[in-house]
């Protein structure tokens, strides 16, 4: 499922990362790689805020449904 649909609260683990191959490298360089944990805080108001690592990170609603998680 998307990011942007998924539960709150809950660590995700991702499964698939579909955007260009420049936007990729920079998400891996945050820490959202396939594979990687991520927990979703917040989803209002169209972005959402995850929790990577131990930073945290405010994703635009189009990219974050381009990261599917299970």
């Amino acid at each position: 499922m998307p990011l942007a649909f998924a539960s709150k609260n809950r660590e995700l683990e991702i499964k698939k990362v579909n955007v260009q191959e420049s936007i990729r490298k920079h998400l891996q360089e945050m820490g959202i790689t396939v594979g990687g944990k991520i927990t979703l805080l917040s989803s209002d108001g169209g972005n959402v805020i995850v929790i990577v690592k131990e930073g945290r990170l405010c994703l635009d609603k189009t990219l974050a449904g381009r990261i599917l998680v299970a």
